[in-house]
């Protein structure tokens, strides 16, 4: 469980007013104080993450955040965090004092609303506030030890069946692409930014499903690949390759064989591929001084020929001959105003969960910016974005067909 990386987990956002006792509701959960329980308003001053396996749910992260309500111009930047750390929740838990439902937790949920969240309403401090038997919630003492079993037990029922359905039961990366008991070659350089003495975690995750639907995976560096091929039997059912050799791998690869890359996989599985493929039209409709931010989702130190922050700008400006003007941000950083840009490139998204890269490509859509990311922008700007996105068409066309779509 410690293992399992924090994208793959159930990300649960406890909300709530100043004081009304998320932390020690989380604590009660937990079985061990994972957060700091206080009197005092204002306690928890920023995110607080705490992984935990909950059995049937499995591995899960709670986001422990900051209380509305708190006026003070510190208060406001614990909001602002608050509010960055929902884009990323599946779910969100309002933790209120009894059944009080005032300005600040119709703020919330209002707020969920908006994220098109699933919403749980806690019902704490049940000893000191009354709950009404018809209270749409659960109601909770959460200093009282010997409640937990019977609390854990109905919010574990809740989340159950609010839980999104991608978490309960993940998509396929490549399962409904490969047939069972095929075969999958995966071309890996191992180059100045590949991690020293491991893979990375799409990687890993693409070996897994394809063992989990019953196809021999085989990894090759791309220096080996031409040899690899010329010695198959039979040709490959899928070859997957990294965003950075499109260049080099796609000319040999017989057309007959279905390609893509990791990124196309992570667009399809942690957020919406057709729309990322829309967003690549932007690129021929760069303008001299437009605004181009590249968002990656973890932090990492930059190597001399980092994609995002060397490869593809040079790429796109030899491209379109323009001079565009390049804003990078790592992390959980993304901008609430997106008005400024003219196109958005996010990375794979390999460290985020599927919420976050949604909730940027939304808020990218409600400023009218068109979003992509690192593997459709590398494939379109050399011309192969037709041929890695061909193993999806029978899909999309089955989707198309489909009465219950």
């Amino acid at each position: 469980m410690i293992s399992v990386q924090k994208s793959l987990r159930l990300h649960i956002a406890l909300l709530g007013r100043v004081n009304a006792g998320k932390s020690s509701f989380l604590n009660l959960v937990a079985g061990q104080d994972v957060s700091i329980a206080s009197a005092v308003a204002g306690t928890t001053t920023d995110v607080v993450e705490k992984a935990q396996e909950l059995i049937p749910l499995g591995p899960v992260v709670w986001l422990d955040t900051a209380g509305f309500g708190d006026q003070t111009e510190l208060g406001k930047q614990r909001l602002s965090r608050t509010l960055k750390a929902l884009d990323k929740a599946d779910i969100a838990v309002l933790v209120c004092e009894g059944a009080r439902i005032e300005t600040e937790e119709k703020q919330i949920m209002a707020e969920a609303a908006r994220r098109n969240l699933p919403l749980i309403k806690i019902f704490n401090k049940a000893d000191i506030f009354p709950v009404p038997e018809e209270a749409d919630g659960i109601s909770v003492n959460s200093t009282d030890l010997s409640s937990r079993d019977r609390v854990l037990n109905r919010f574990k029922a809740e989340l159950i069946k609010k839980a999104p359905e991608d978490i309960m039961n993940p998509p396929t990366l490549i399962g409904d692409i490969v047939k069972d008991g095929g075969s999958v070659v995966l071309v890996i350089p191992l180059d100045d930014q590949a991690p020293k003495g491991r893979l990375l975690p799409l990687q890993v995750q693409v070996i897994r499903d394809g063992l989990d639907h019953g196809c021999s995976v085989t990894a090759v560096r791309d220096s080996e690949y031409a040899g690899l091929l010329s010695r198959l039997a039979t040709p490959p059912d899928l070859v997957i390759i990294d965003s950075s050799v499109v260049g080099t791998i796609i000319p040999q690869t017989p057309a007959e064989i279905p390609l893509t890359t990791f990124s196309i996989l992570f667009a399809r599985l942690k957020g919406d591929l057709s729309k990322l493929v829309e967003g690549a039209r932007a690129l021929t409709e760069l303008q001299d001084g437009d605004k181009v931010l590249i968002a990656e989702s973890c932090t990492h130190h930059a190597a001399k020929n980092d994609i995002g922050r060397v490869k593809i700008p040079e790429l796109i400006r030899r491209k379109t001959g323009k001079q565009l003007e390049f804003i990078h941000l790592a992390g959980c950083d993304f901008p609430d105003n997106l008005a400024d840009f003219r196109l958005v490139i996010q990375c794979g998204g390999c460290m985020s969960n599927r919420r976050t890269i949604l909730s940027r490509i939304n808020r990218c859509e409600s400023f009218g910016v068109p979003i992509t990311n690192y593997g459709v922008c590398l494939s379109a700007l050399q011309g192969f974005l037709p041929r890695v996105i061909a193993p999806f068409h029978h899909l999309r066309e089955a989707k198309a067909a489909s009465p219950h779509r």
